[in-house]
């Protein structure tokens, strides 16, 4: 083996195709193209710090639209298994990553990371120096990036011009893109519970699971719809993109508020934000990392956590809630509970896959608010909410 071909971040002795990612503001990365083949890839460029998982990032619907960076440099080590899997396709735009493992040694591993990527028709880049792309991301804000093959001066040209023409995630629909189109049932839980699939991870599924019976449903779903099926709870999941822009949802929680216990993370507590009558902004580079800090000001406890959105709710504008968790890192809303109806929410993901365990204790205290605003046991059925319904 030559020593060039030593250094390419290539694996199973392919020839490296050389390649760039181009950001709007026209800052260049020069690497080699991976996954799937493709002319252009283009997206909103965001970074992940996490240090395993990649497979459970790269198929989280909440990326749709985006291009994932990760800042952890050896990417594909042991390779890829289909129980990895968090939907049932990756739904990013693209990947990049600083190396790629040549080879793949695990026990659990059924293929490599490239393969996977090409058999989802996925692009990815590699060889980037992500500490410089990352540092940009975090000096000027997450933004659009395209990128692809470079054999000459005039696919550069293109490149650039597909990351000016790239809208990003603001104002855009994405959660049509991700939901399912059919409902369907997880689990046999004694509670049951209604969730709304905004970009439902099956790490979610699973944990709702263990304490109901989970009928998944489209994001479109009407609240009449759901009430006919005779819920103990609803749960909004997490998802892509603007809360802005999943009005259906936000209506629906008019008529669902204060009639079922609800349950939100991530996308589902903007939603539930807006509802409420609070206020949505965009994160300058969002939170996507299983290491963030967290604080719930009940406990005073700090959990490490797993987040991913660009998207956060202002703190103060939501009427008639207790903010229960706030960010360490940079002290956004991470939480809160309504005062007056069964309903509370957090903005980062207490299922993780990747990441810390510290929030799993939330799907438990769901099942509590069930169970104390209905006052009977999941095998009697609703009635008639009890005098303290409220939320904790």
């Amino acid at each position: 083996m030559t020593p060039s071909a030593a250094k390419s971040p290539i694996p199973n002795d392919r020839s490296p195709t050389p390649g760039c990612l181009v950001l709007s503001d026209g800052t260049t990365f020069e690497g080699e193209m991976i996954g799937a083949p493709t002319e252009i890839a283009s997206g909103e460029v965001v970074f992940n710090t996490v240090m395993t998982g990649y497979q459970e990032v790269i198929t989280d619907p909440s990326y749709a639209g985006q291009i994932i960076s990760f800042t952890y440099p050896h990417i594909g080590n042991y390779g890829t298994a289909a129980a990895d899997a968090e939907s049932r396709r990756p739904f990013c735009r693209g990947v990049v990553i600083r190396d790629l493992a040549r080879r793949r040694s695990n026990w659990r591993s059924e293929g490599d990371l490239d393969s996977y990527l090409a058999s989802h028709g996925i692009a990815g880049i590699a060889g980037v120096d992500t500490r410089r792309l990352t540092r940009h991301v975090r000096n000027y804000g997450a933004m659009p990036g395209a990128f692809g093959p470079t054999p000459n001066d005039a696919s550069l040209g293109r490149l650039r011009a597909a990351a000016s023409a790239e809208p990003g995630t603001s104002g855009v629909d994405l959660v049509a893109e991700v939901t399912t189109s059919e409902p369907y049932t997880v689990g046999d839980g004694p509670w049951r519970v209604v969730a709304y699939d905004l970009g439902i991870k099956r790490a979610i599924t699973t944990n709702l699971a263990r304490i109901a019976t989970v009928e998944v449903v489209p994001a479109g779903t009407s609240a009449a719809d759901v009430l006919a099926r005779e819920p103990h709870g609803v749960f909004l999941s997490n998802g892509p993109g603007d809360p802005q822009m999943s009005g259906t949802v936000t209506t629906a929680l008019a008529d669902l508020l204060g009639t079922v216990p609800v349950f939100g993370i991530c996308l589902g507590q903007q939603v539930l934000g807006l509802a409420l009558g609070g206020r949505s902004y965009k994160l300058r580079f969002g939170h996507h990392g299983g290491n963030v800090p967290v604080r719930d000001e009940d406990s005073g406890r700090i959990e490490i956590t797993s987040q991913n959105h660009n998207f956060a709710i202002e703190s103060g504008s939501v009427p008639g809630v207790r903010e229960t968790h706030f960010c360490l890192n940079d002290g956004a809303l991470e939480g809160f509970a309504c005062k007056d109806v069964p309903a509370f929410a957090v903005q980062y993901h207490p299922e993780a896959s990747p990441g810390p365990h510290d929030s799993r204790h939330l799907f438990d205290r769901f099942a509590d608010l069930m169970s104390s605003y209905w006052g009977t046991t999941p095998a009697s059925g609703p009635r008639a909410p009890s005098a303290n319904s409220g939320a904790r």
